[in-house]
């Protein structure tokens, strides 16, 4: 245990020195002459398809050309933060592409948290970081604080454990915030951050499987369409309690489950779906027996 305390003090103070910074120009795209309604049109029928690649990449391209003429559009700035952590968590296979893909979507979500004053003044004063000057965020920040803590938790876990603990303040943070402001965000959303982080923890932080599931599955309870929330249970919960039963039950149930359900979701259940699909192709490594 003192071994690993000292691992975990080394590991945090070099993480000190690896918060995301953002590696994204997010003022690259060139704005449009004239109105953006029509492009904005054109990126919304892709987005609609963004169960294909190509489809959500065009997408992007339009929005950030959108965002490029109108910085603080929300709306839009909120998509580029979503669509930039779906292109890496329902579409890439190779980690750096992962990674890049997470870190636009950080980056993204540093522009749209911006478009609130009182935050952009805090941070700019220097005397305060994200996690405590969230607490000036308010209801029109849910989305992008939502997507920005997905985005920069998936960043810094793929990035190492240095990273992961220098970011983990700031994701933290975030979905806290959420969670005061709209707790059931994105189909139990907090509920199934915590429930995910209770169980990947390790047992020397507070790694807590108990809570991990009872916030899993009154996410589930609340949303049981909305697929990823069963995945993760599967994924960490079960993966950690070394319940092998209950990962092949959860993951069967969603592939059996109509990803249509929840039609505006409908392409994150199909990817959901494949990411069952992964983990039951895993299973003999996963499990002890």
């Amino acid at each position: 245990m003192r071994l690993l305390s000292v691992l975990f003090l080394g590991a945090l103070l070099a993480g000190c020195s690896t918060r995301h910074t953002g590696a994204y120009e997010v003022a690259a795209a060139v704005a449009p002459t004239g109105s953006t309604e029509a492009l904005k049109a054109e990126a919304d029928a892709a987005w609609a398809q963004r169960s294909d690649k190509a489809q959500l990449q065009a997408a992007l391209g339009k929005y950030e050309q959108i965002a490029a003429a109108e910085p603080t559009n929300r709306e839009v700035i909120g998509r580029l933060v979503r669509g930039w952590y779906f292109l890496g968590d329902g579409h890439e296979t190779d980690e750096a592409a992962k990674l890049a893909a997470w870190d636009t979507s950080v980056s993204w979500g540093k522009r749209c948290l911006a478009i609130n004053g009182d935050f952009a003044a805090l941070l700019e004063k220097g005397d305060e970081k994200e996690a405590t000057a969230v607490r000036v965020l308010g209801a029109d920040d849910v989305p992008c604080l939502y997507w920005t803590s997905t985005a920069l938790g998936k960043w810094a876990k793929l990035s190492g454990l240095g990273k992961t603990l220098a970011n983990l303040p700031t994701v933290k943070a975030y979905m806290t915030r959420v969670g005061e402001l709209e707790p059931d965000y994105f189909y139990g959303g907090p509920d199934r951050y915590w429930g995910a982080y209770y169980a990947a923890i390790p047992s020397f932080s507070g790694q807590d499987l108990g809570k991990s599931k009872e916030y899993l599955e009154k996410s589930i309870t609340a949303h049981p369409d909305y697929l990823g929330t069963t995945v993760l249970l599967a994924e960490f919960w079960a993966v950690k309690s070394q319940d092998k039963a209950t990962f092949e039950a959860s993951l069967n149930k969603v592939l059996a489950a109509n990803p249509d359900a929840i039609p505006e979701v409908a392409p994150e259940n199909r990817a959901e779906q494949a990411k069952a699909r992964a983990l039951l192709a895993k299973t003999g490594d996963l499990f002890a027996d």
